[in-house]
């Protein structure tokens, strides 16, 4: 059984700044990638960031330049460093992740319970 567990979220001022974490436990042959994703109230949940195995990344036009995914593989962690928060960045976060359990089972994701990150003067 895999779960993801993150921390992080909270109330922040505009143009400030939080970093959410993602760890993943349990029985893990690989991580192929691991990502952010947010939700408000009445909307899809939208991508955010992501990041590959071979460490490429991806982010969405609204966050480039202000947001910064990355992970350490030794312990199997994704974080999402947010600068310059704004009002708009207000949302439940969610990790998820592509695992593989076993070599000869094909990967599925996994997501989080979520975050909430309010940002808010």
């Amino acid at each position: 059984q895999v779960q993801l567990v993150e921390s992080g979220g909270g109330l922040v001022q505009p143009g400030e700044s939080l970093r959410l974490s993602c760890a993943a436990s349990g029985i893990i042959f690989r991580i192929n990638a691991m990502g952010w994703y947010r939700q408000v109230p009445g909307k899809q949940r939208e991508l955010v960031a992501g990041i590959t195995g071979g460490s490429s990344t991806n982010y969405a036009d609204s966050v480039k330049g202000r947001f910064t995914i990355s992970r350490d593989i030794a312990k199997n962690t994704v974080y999402l460093q947010m600068n310059s928060l704004k009002p708009e960045d207000t949302a439940v976060y969610y990790c998820n992740a592509t695992i593989t359990y076993r070599y000869d089972y094909p990967p599925r994701d996994y997501w989080g319970q979520g975050t909430q990150v309010t940002v808010s003067s």
